[in-house]
């Protein structure tokens, strides 16, 4: 059966936490495993998540600051020690090449799996598979930054009604699934369009287009929220985004289920962000990450 979910690794910005590791969060696409931002001890993480070196198929980097980078060093190391099967894409800003070959070859190992760089210097899609597109939307921070975004085609969804109205059952239904139409009745006239699922990963950034375009239509947006709205002036000072401010994006997007990540450690309750982004307006689904949370990504309506 196929899985779609968040397995939330890490949720602490710029120092880890008694409570909160570095960044980390794995997301679980069907057969896949998309690793993004592993910050420092995410291999550890990893280990009391249960997800093995094994699981992943990419590792997606925002930018290159070390509490979304300093563990791409340990976790490229097991996936050669563990010799991973299949070969592992990398995604990261172009600019910060220098820093991802630095953390790749940080230490002596032997190397077993193929990894291969597929840097991003602009936006626009990065990989296309039969499962989704993953597409990059550059970001505003200090360093150059961006967010990542999976998109499933459209589908159709088979409606019995008019099957039965037009006599279509049985291995009749794959073969109009599969060929387009049957008899002189096409594939539109017994089903209707099933959109396809989309997710946003959204980090270090200031308000900007960018935010908007990879949070629109989304079912699940794992977005910063390092600040709460008394500390706005230096979310805008330091390239990052308040509870209120990632709540305003994710209604004005109609994003379904909001997730808020990356807290400041000068924050003691949690229960704030939340509280702010309910009185921005958001009332879709909400959760205020905490590490070795796991976040499905919503059913289709």
């Amino acid at each position: 059966m196929s899985v779609r979910e968040l397995v939330v690794l890490g949720t602490a910005s710029q120092v880890p936490t008694r409570h909160r590791n570095h960044n980390g969060y794995l997301l679980r696409w069907d057969g896949e495993g998309i690793l993004f931002d592993p910050g420092e001890g995410t291999q550890r993480q990893m280990l009391r998540a249960g997800v093995a070196a094994h699981d992943l198929n990419r590792i997606c980097v925002t930018h290159f600051h070390g509490d979304h980078s300093l563990g791409l060093a340990g976790v490229i190391q097991r996936i050669n020690l563990d010799k991973v099967p299949h070969e592992i894409t990398a995604h990261y800003p172009r600019s910060g090449q220098r820093f991802f070959h630095r953390l790749r070859y940080a230490t002596a190992y032997r190397e077993t799996v193929g990894i291969t760089e597929a840097p991003v210097a602009s936006d626009g899609p990065l990989a296309r598979t039969g499962a989704y597109t993953l597409e990059a939307r550059k970001l505003s921070h200090p360093v150059e930054s961006y967010g990542y975004r999976i998109v499933e085609p459209d589908g159709r969804r088979m409606l019995p009604e008019r099957l039965a109205a037009h006599g279509v059952k049985g291995p009749d239904i794959g073969r109009i699934q599969r060929e387009g139409s049957l008899g002189g009745v096409s594939l539109e006239d017994v089903s209707e369009v099933r959109r396809g699922q989309r997710f946003a990963f959204v980090m270090d950034t200031r308000l900007c287009d960018g935010v908007y375009a990879l949070a629109e239509g989304c079912d699940l947006l794992v977005i910063e929220s390092t600040f709460l709205d008394e500390d706005e002036e230096l979310a805008v000072e330091h390239g990052h985004l308040t509870a209120a401010q990632a709540a305003r994006v994710a209604r004005e997007s109609g994003v379904r289920h909001l997730v808020l990540t990356h807290f400041s450690q000068r924050y003691t309750d949690p229960d704030d962000f939340e509280r702010q982004a309910r009185a921005a307006g958001y009332d879709g689904e909400l959760t205020v990450a905490h590490d070795l949370l796991r976040v499905p990504v919503p059913k289709r309506r």
